[in-house]
């Protein structure tokens, strides 16, 4: 088996959900008492979240690099970065390591089209909808047609994440909010929802919406066993 890395804290709340599938998984797997072998470093979404509104990219780069070195020290043999938002700086990631990257865009991809499908709804943080980091790594590289909401609707989206989600908290209106949202998604003739940001999953669930859900929390986690079980190719 080989050792898991991650770069959780981002927030804390989705990366408990990352150790607890993943373990889940491989005793699902393997059987017995087994669980998984892995090292996290767990960074202080504070400061990374401050970093982001802010607009410093830059640093938040540094520290995700300094990480991902740290994970690798540690032993791991491919990384996760526990959160939709920073892959933002993946590729700089990849460059700065020897261990391959899982990026949470493919494993999401490879779920959708899995599915058969061609068209997904995108939900996530403003940074995640807006640039192209990850919504034309689908469209580019998957070839998936991407669909996010309007203004009004991104700006609903992004603020439950950052006043609500992050912090643990989960309220029945911004639920009906977001499933509002979805609708318009799906109205827009999405197939899909991508629920791309790590803690959307604690607030939205499949049996919610009539078209299929992509938890990219769950999915990421369940790729990382594949990968660690050689069954999934990292490039």
């Amino acid at each position: 088996m080989k050792i898991i890395g991650l770069i959780g804290g981002m927030s804390w709340e989705s990366s408990i959900e990352y150790y607890r599938i993943i373990n889940q998984e491989v005793r699902a797997v393997l059987g017995g008492v087994h669980s998984a072998k892995s090292v996290m470093v767990s960074l202080d979404f504070g400061e990374i979240e401050e970093l982001q509104m802010k607009g410093d990219w830059e640093e938040a780069t540094r520290i995700l690099i300094r990480s991902a070195r740290e994970v690798e020290s540690a032993g791991a043999d491919f990384l996760l970065i526990c959160t939709n938002t920073m892959h933002l700086m993946a590729e700089e990631v990849q460059e700065g390591i020897d261990i391959p990257l899982l990026h949470i865009a493919d494993a999401t991809a490879r779920a959708v089209m899995a599915e058969g499908l061609k068209s997904v709804g995108l939900l996530g943080t403003r940074f995640t909808m807006e640039k192209d980091f990850y919504r034309g790594r689908l469209e580019k590289k998957h070839q998936l047609r991407v669909i996010v909401p309007d203004q009004a609707g991104r700006d609903l989206v992004h603020n439950v994440i950052y006043d609500e989600l992050v912090q643990g908290l989960i309220k029945e209106p911004s639920r009906q909010g977001y499933l509002e949202v979805i609708q318009n998604l799906v109205n827009e003739g999405a197939e899909g929802i991508v629920l791309g940001c790590t803690e959307i999953g604690l607030l939205v669930k499949g049996e919610d919406v009539q078209v299929p859900v992509f938890d990219t929390m769950e999915i990421h986690a369940r790729a990382a066993v594949d990968a660690a079980l050689g069954r999934y190719e990292l490039s």
